[in-house]
């Protein structure tokens, strides 16, 4: 079970673009890595082809490193832990001790 999933909000810890909020596009659980909405762009340069008739500069966000980004609940970063509640294992808010989804 991952700590950090597809459509939570996270802030960003580190790195150029820290302190910035955003939600999880995608997480790529072999290489530890995520895409967070906004940050880390980065500009592509496409070749013109049968989708793209023009080319040109993509502009479009990078992956981010997994521990570089910390999941926020309740409006505030918080580390996150896992208990077994009713048989079933759950995110926990560090912070608060609160279950998270």
């Amino acid at each position: 079970m991952r700590k950090i999933k597809k459509d939570d909000t996270v802030q960003i810890i580190s790195g150029k673009d820290k302190g910035k909020n955003g939600k999880v596009l995608h997480v790529d659980t072999a290489k530890n890595r995520v895409v967070v909405e906004g940050c880390n762009m980065i500009q592509k340069h496409s070749k013109p082809s049968a989708q793209n008739q023009n080319g040109g500069i993509i502009t479009k966000e990078g992956s981010i490193h997994i521990s570089n980004v910390m999941l926020v609940a309740d409006g505030k970063p918080t580390r996150v832990g896992f208990e077994v509640k009713d048989g079933k294992k759950v995110r926990v808010a560090k912070k608060t001790g609160k279950a998270i989804d």
